[in-house]
């Protein structure tokens, strides 16, 4: 990430002022104000103004309640704060001190669309008519003319970043995969994601049955000492029912996914992993024409969805993780049954501060999955599970599987089995590098957080996979998108 501290500590103080008014039953009244509580004055702090800071802070305020920041409403969970992305360059193309004014003006001469006009000290380019086409930095014979990459449009691996008649940032839907890359390596903090804290504080408010459904890349990620003990403890004090660890849907979706795999290994059939959505929005996008070659088995989040409202149909379920692309599996993909909202861990976090609720040390006696679940937050997590179920259930064939660790690999990986020179027979897909734990809304990166990880699941007992799931009813509800 390379977000600074100001912008993400300006995010996580939006989130937890809007937790404490919406767990207050204030937020109606109050949130008009909270722009000029947060942004008092009279001297900016980050920005030109005072009032382009409390702008900011009110779109903010929209993303907090779920809504687009501005008037128009694509869909989207990532969504690009405009009021914060006008200060970004508006051109991609700009004339540095370098430029001598010289007489020759090869860049004038280069340029097609008269976006290039001399002035006092230098040359200047019109954003309005710049197409980007490089042509004049190529004929500087003074290397004068920079290429401002913007961060966010270089980091988005499908080129779902554009720009619009203004120069500011805006989301191709058509190519955006909902990924979250973008968002962290924005300097000004410019996008960022709808939230459901709202709508998840007031049903733990209404008395329903609300359960948390922690992601298995957690463990480590606060280090070693917070325990999935430590996460049940403090999300039921702050009002969830329960809590269960997202890994024993690693352990549901192994049984169900490995089967499937197994099916198309006995006809020689290609098949990719289902279990990360920024994956399947990637194949849907961009490689349809391998889109039934998806899994049919649904997620981890949505099998421990639907154990939950097998027993209580009426609970609410909440996926907590560092993935954004889940937002996107719980609106965008529709399955039935599966979460009712996915939420990031800085939203959990707002969450716990909105009520003076703090992460401490718990001793380690919650488990409910396998390890092998456990590691379904790691890239290779998938195929050494569907492996090792497999052996449990007496086949010992070599399974040859593609481990696509991040997108670059998995574009490599699908455009190979487009033209039919995938050795593999199986892809599994991990949008972030390292996997789940590698993702955009992380706590720590996954190099930091490898050891503390390594030692909390260490700590596991060595039930296997068929043996923990023997303490299910897998019977009661169905693993795969289509319940029927």
């Amino acid at each position: 990430m390379i977000s600074d501290g100001n912008i993400i500590r300006i995010k996580h103080d939006v989130l937890e002022e809007v937790a404490k008014l919406a767990f207050e039953g204030k937020l109606e009244e109050e949130r008009e104000f909270l722009p000029e509580k947060m942004i008092p004055g009279p001297i900016p702090h980050f920005r030109c103004c005072i009032y382009k800071e409390r702008e900011i802070v009110r779109q903010r305020i929209r993303m907090a309640e779920g809504k687009a920041p501005g008037p128009v409403d694509d869909g989207n969970v990532v969504q690009v704060i405009q009021a914060a992305c006008a200060d970004c360059p508006i051109s991609s193309y700009i004339v540095t001190d370098n430029c001598q004014n010289c007489l020759g003006k090869a860049c004038l001469n280069a340029c097609r669309f008269d976006a290039i006009h001399p002035g006092d000290k230098k040359s200047k380019i019109d954003p309005n008519k710049c197409k980007e086409c490089g042509l004049c930095a190529k004929a500087c014979p003074y290397n004068a003319i920079a290429y401002l990459k913007r961060p966010c449009k270089f980091s988005c691996p499908v080129d779902a970043i554009e720009y619009d008649e203004n120069g500011l940032s805006l989301i191709n839907e058509e190519k955006c995969i909902r990924c979250g890359a973008c968002i962290h390596t924005c300097p000004f903090g410019a996008i960022g994601t709808k939230s459901s804290i709202v709508d998840v504080i007031d049903a733990i408010k209404s008395g329903a049955p609300v359960y948390a459904m922690v992601a298995p890349a957690t463990e480590g990620q606060f280090g070693k000492n917070i325990t999935m003990g430590s996460w049940r403890k403090a999300l039921k004090e702050v009002g969830f029912t329960d809590m269960i660890e997202v890994g024993l849907g690693g352990d549901l979706t192994t049984y169900s996914e490995a089967v499937e795999w197994y099916e198309a290994y006995q006809k020689g059939e290609n098949k990719t992993t289902s279990c990360c959505p920024g994956f399947v929005n990637f194949i849907r996008k961009h490689y349809p024409e391998s889109a039934d070659l998806i899994s049919t088995t649904v997620s981890p989040m949505c099998g421990v969805s639907r154990m939950i409202k097998a027993k209580e149909p009426d609970a609410v379920t909440v996926f907590v993780g560092p993935c954004v692309a889940k937002k996107s599996e719980v609106a965008d993909q529709k399955i039935p049954g599966n979460a009712d909202f996915a939420m990031v861990y800085s939203e959990i976090k707002a969450m716990l501060r909105a009520k003076k609720i703090h992460l401490e040390p718990v001793e380690e006696a919650y488990q409910e999955s396998s390890v092998f679940g456990k590691r379904y937050g790691n890239s290779g997590g998938v195929t050494d599970s569907v492996i090792q179920y497999l052996k449990e259930l007496g086949h010992d064939e070599e399974l040859s599987v593609c481990r696509a660790n991040g997108i670059a690999e998995c574009k490599k990986a699908m455009t190979m089995l487009k033209v039919g020179r995938l050795k593999e027979e199986f892809v599994e897909g991990m949008c972030c590098e390292g996997g789940c734990v590698g993702g955009p809304s992380r706590n720590q990166g996954s190099r930091t957080v490898k050891k503390d990880r390594d030692f909390l699941i260490d700590q596991a007992d060595g039930r296997n996979i068929t043996e923990n799931l023997s303490h299910y009813d897998l019977d009661s509800f169905s693993m795969h998108r289509d319940e029927h």
